[in-house]
């Protein structure tokens, strides 16, 4: 299929990515008929479509945060079942980001387009791990598109935290981490380890923990923070939202040791300026290797990115000889897991 061809059936719009002969959005930041979600987070996942096409997964993290998941209807999709929408074929394709995320591939008329959402290729215990799709389009993530960022072994980065966390037993080790999929990535790697002692919660990460518990993810056993008593948290690890771990909620906390798990911690200044004194480089998104390899053996010829550092990417894109495109969603302003 010729590059202008596939800009004729899939456009942007004020609602965001459209499939005109399937007269669906992808990921739409505001309500629109029919929606085909990726994955569960605000900034993919909104309230207000009538009809939203997801992963029984991603449908249960927008009923639990949303209240609900389409004002009509819904339809749950297995991974890797071919759904007809309009004169489109659609399956969702694991994407490894957190649980029940996906990617979308769109065939039609011989044209195969895979819409990856967000992505990781690294291990993750509490999700279907990221499969690679052919296709003739590509339209990738580029959350950390800058050669600067190789995230490297999320289970040696435990590792340093457990280290710190033996060095230093009278402290309190409080973990930022993202409340939908990373706080339960986190847990499920310190369990993995060994680590089999209560990890203590701040209240805004316990519903997201008991959903993924309900659907089989097991985090072991986990206490709420809040009502905990000081001297009960003296060596414990406890995990809060990163806007928590600067306030004065962990002042409560007995000579706390301040982490962070993100992608972001690669850049040192960063964790510098907001005083993170354990950076944990932990991303549930895509490294530079790991979007340069993806885009390579998906066999695509042409790429759009989108959601996040385009300039860098697309100039390896055009350097290899594809043809690149950075994908403008007008409306997505932010990022719900900007610590990623």
């Amino acid at each position: 299929m010729k590059p202008a061809q596939f800009a004729s059936w899939l456009t942007v719009d004020r609602h965001g990515l459209f499939c005109r002969p399937g007269g669906f959005h992808v990921d739409p930041h505001s309500p629109v008929s029919r929606a085909v979600i990726t994955h569960g987070h605000s900034d993919h996942a909104r309230a207000g479509h009538d009809h939203v096409l997801a992963t029984e997964e991603t449908l249960a993290v927008m009923r639990v945060r949303l209240g609900g998941a389409a004002r009509l209807g819904t339809q749950r999709a297995a991974y890797g079942e071919p759904i007809r929408i309009g004169d489109v074929s659609v399956t969702l394709i694991p994407a490894g980001h957190v649980l029940g995320s996906a990617q979308v591939l769109i065939e039609w008329q011989g044209a195969r387009v895979v819409v990856s959402g967000d992505y990781k290729r690294s291990a993750d215990p509490t999700c279907p791990a990221f499969e690679l799709t052919p296709c003739h389009l590509f339209i990738t993530e580029a959350t950390f598109g800058l050669p600067v960022f190789s995230h490297g072994s999320a289970r040696g980065e435990i590792q340093k935290l457990l280290k710190s966390h033996s060095q230093f037993p009278d402290r309190a080790h409080v973990v930022g981490a993202y409340g939908l999929g990373k706080s339960q990535r986190v847990i499920a790697l310190l369990r993995e380890a060994g680590y089999n002692e209560p990890i203590f919660l701040h209240g805004a990460l316990a519903e997201c923990c008991a959903l993924y518990e309900s659907i089989g993810v097991r985090l072991g056993e986990l206490k709420s923070a809040t009502g905990a008593k000081r001297e009960d948290l003296v060596g414990a690890i406890v995990l809060a939202p990163p806007s928590a771990i600067a306030d004065r909620w962990s002042r409560r906390l007995p000579d706390p040791v301040t982490a962070l798990a993100s992608g972001w911690m690669r850049v040192r200044a960063r964790a510098r300026q907001q005083n993170v004194e354990l950076p944990l480089v932990i991303s549930d998104h895509a490294d530079w290797n790991e979007l340069t390899q993806t885009i390579a053996e998906t066999g695509a010829e042409e790429i759009w990115v989108t959601h996040g550092r385009e300039e860098a990417l697309l100039y390896h894109i055009e350097s290899t000889g594809r043809r690149g495109r950075a994908l403008a969603l007008v409306g997505r302003v932010g990022r719900e897991d900007e610590d990623s």
